[in-house]
């Protein structure tokens, strides 16, 4: 929907009138503003980003599922719960999930809803290519699933080593549906990137400057950048291996005279910078979060910014450090050594500036403080674990053993899951105009503290024992003794899996009563937490068109700015609060922008992206199908060069009145 109601004018308004533009039958945009199809056809970031966060949570959900079983497996020795095939399956399906369809997704959730509202703008810079790039995801990851039923997931690790990809040692369609899969989210990955770049560089708010930037859109302009590099490596990658699987190419076959250690440069390439991709955006959470609930400003901002953006520049040159057993040779191996301990110290920064937010600040411990705690406490100990891997020799040993599956679940699980969940709790009332309990977010967080501690801390010890990470059985013949015995920490382990699930189910259950239970809340407060960036000056949930008022950006902090005044001195300020957010949202209104554009509606961002699944299923069966995908494609993309640049005020029902009220329509889609 399109249409902004402004207030009343003296001139005198003209009827609309239907133009040749507006009566392109199936080219017209779509203008429906409630129901499901106001969902479908929607290019509103803000419905986008509620659309992949729930995606991303659903998929989140069935990771956890694999996961569990994985655990059940090998809760005792000789488990029986999944076949060796069965397991390999399970492991790939799960770190595929987990990474691309949920940690991934998630980020660009958040980072749909908020970089607008952080920035001042009204919206992405394309809108369409927005929805475009959920669409790809979305039927992506259904993509990927469905070969669950067609006869068996991937089984060759998320990581996917040549030659073990190729067809003699996995002859099934799993790992097909794996590589066209991931092509189709890539989509997603890289449209999202180009857009969120155009968006902060170039729709920023009057007066905001890159330094009175929030750090979350710091983080999340860094993150792109990654992704606008690195999803074209993967993407030659998963190109090459398609190429190979369905067209009898020889791109990593050893008696053809290939070499398959290209697979692993080209992945890991993309692999390391991906880390990064993952666990940016909840630092730029926890960067959010931590000043609120100190009541104090982000220590040391520009340390933070450029530690981010160093944290992007030298992940580029570490990723052989996954090949440390590949033999690559001792000047390489040295090289990437010494970069992999060079990274640690931007994040090391980024550690030091959080503690020292929180130093001498008045602590609130409600539940997003808690989960950013948690993130810089559990990240610090997988970021230990991980400097052990910068020591080649030692590194040789852990390779493949669960010493590695502790370290990255503590960085990825203590780092990237706990920030988001850090900022989901932060930013519900916001999205939904409610506030989650925060009695049953304290157990929340708890519960999944100790079980992810639980889970995670005895693979250290079975990893330095030496049980590999894919072996599907450990015996009791190979149990070790006392303080070691691995049969004993992979029961510790498989409890804690369960308990984790607990958690994150205790979650689900919050949410679910917030809006549904019989004694849920009623409309959160307008600044629940007393916050200080932007996208708080504005409604719970927020209005479509975001702002009544573009902004001017004064200050880093601009909220907090307009709420306070300091009248301290150089070296002591001293705040007093001089208005609320409900007077500052007055002042908005009183001082609405005369004319507001929005993008209208668009049926083909879903029509287009549909077209590449047909597509991926006729690589694997019929040629026939990539006929028809790409039949789909080619007529969305003529739609959506011709449909009007927006809807006509004629295609409304009931029309716009001829009186009292300016009636706007968009004039970008």
């Amino acid at each position: 929907m399109a249409l902004i109601e402004r207030p009343r004018t003296t001139e005198t308004l003209e009827p609309a009138v239907a133009t040749a533009e507006s009566t392109y039958g199936a080219f017209r945009r779509p203008v429906e503003s409630t129901g499901w199809k106001s969902w479908l056809f929607t290019i509103d970031h803000k419905k986008l980003g509620i659309m992949y966060g729930a995606v991303a949570l659903f998929f989140f959900l069935v990771g956890g599922i694999e996961a569990l079983l994985i655990r059940l497996q090998l809760a005792g020795p000789d488990g029986t719960i999944l076949s060796a095939d069965k397991y390999n399956q399970m492991f790939t399906m799960h770190a595929t999930t987990m990474v691309f369809l949920f940690v991934m997704p998630m980020a660009a959730a958040f980072a749909n809803y908020f970089v607008p509202l952080q920035i001042g703008a009204r919206d992405v810079a394309f809108p369409r290519i927005n929805a475009f790039g959920f669409w790809c995801f979305l039927f992506g990851g259904l993509f990927l699933n469905t070969s669950w039923f067609l006869g068996g997931a991937a089984d060759g690790g998320w990581f996917m080593y040549a030659p073990n990809s190729s067809v003699p040692f996995s002859p099934t369609n799993g790992i097909d549906f794996w590589a066209l899969g991931l092509q189709i989210t890539g989509i997603a990955s890289l449209t999202g990137a180009i857009n969120l770049i155009v968006t902060i560089i170039n729709m920023r708010a009057p007066g905001m400057s890159l330094m009175k930037m929030p750090i979350f859109s710091w983080m999340i302009l860094v993150v792109q950048f990654l992704l606008l590099f690195a999803i074209p490596v993967i993407t030659v990658a998963l190109f090459l291996l398609m190429f190979q699987r369905s067209f009898d190419a020889q791109f990593f076959s050893v008696e053809a005279g290939a070499d398959p250690l290209l697979w692993q440069h080209l992945f890991w390439i993309f692999g390391h910078p991906e880390v990064y991709i993952l666990i940016l955006p909840s630092f730029g959470i926890v960067s959010e979060v931590l000043p609120v609930f100190s009541k104090k400003p982000l220590f040391g901002y520009p340390l933070v910014v450029f530690s981010g953006a160093a944290i992007g520049f030298v992940g580029w040159g570490v990723w052989a450090h996954h090949m440390f057993a590949s033999g690559l040779g001792p000047i390489s191996v040295s090289v990437f050594a010494v970069a992999t301990m060079a990274i640690a110290i931007p994040t090391g920064v980024k550690i030091v500036n959080w503690t020292m937010t929180m130093w001498g600040g008045k602590l609130t411990f409600a539940t997003p403080m808690l989960f950013a705690v948690g993130l810089i406490i559990q990240f610090t100990i997988g970021g230990l674990s991980g400097v052990t891997h910068a020591v080649a020799p030692s590194d040789t040993q852990q390779t493949d053993t669960y010493y590695i599956v502790a370290h990255f679940h503590y960085v990825l699980f203590g780092g990237a899951i706990l920030g988001i969940f850090a900022g989901l709790y932060y930013w519900w009332p916001k999205v939904f105009g409610k506030m989650l309990s925060e009695r049953i977010g304290k157990w929340n967080f708890w519960v999944m503290i100790v079980g992810m501690n639980l889970t995670f801390g005895p693979m250290h010890i079975t990893g330095l024992q030496g049980q590999p990470r894919r072996m599907y059985v450990h015996t009791a013949a190979r149990n070790g003794e006392g303080f070691f015995n691995i049969t004993f920490w992979n029961a510790v382990a498989s409890v804690g899996s369960f308990i984790l699930g607990i958690g994150v189910l205790i979650f689900f259950y919050n949410a679910w009563r917030t809006h549904y239970g019989r004694n849920r809340p009623g409309p959160a407060p307008l600044d629940p937490w007393d916050a200080r960036s932007l996208e708080w000056m504005t409604t719970s949930p927020p209005k479509e068109h975001n702002f009544d008022q573009i902004p001017t950006v004064g200050h880093l902090d601009e909220f907090f700015h307009r709420k306070y005044e300091d009248r301290g001195t150089e070296d002591h300020h001293d705040y007093h609060r001089v208005a609320d957010a409900e007077e500052i949202m007055a002042d908005q209104e009183a001082n609405a922008d005369a004319h507001i554009h929005l993008p209208s509606p668009s049926y083909w961002p879903i029509l287009l992206a549909f077209g590449l699944p047909i597509m991926a299923y006729g690589v694997i069966y019929n040629i026939l199908l990539i006929a028809a995908g790409a039949a789909i494609v080619m007529v969305s993309m003529f739609g959506w060069a011709m449909e009007p640049h927006t809807a006509s005020e004629a295609d409304y029902d009931p029309p716009p009145p001829e009186g009292g009220a300016e009636l706007e329509v968009a004039a970008h889609g």
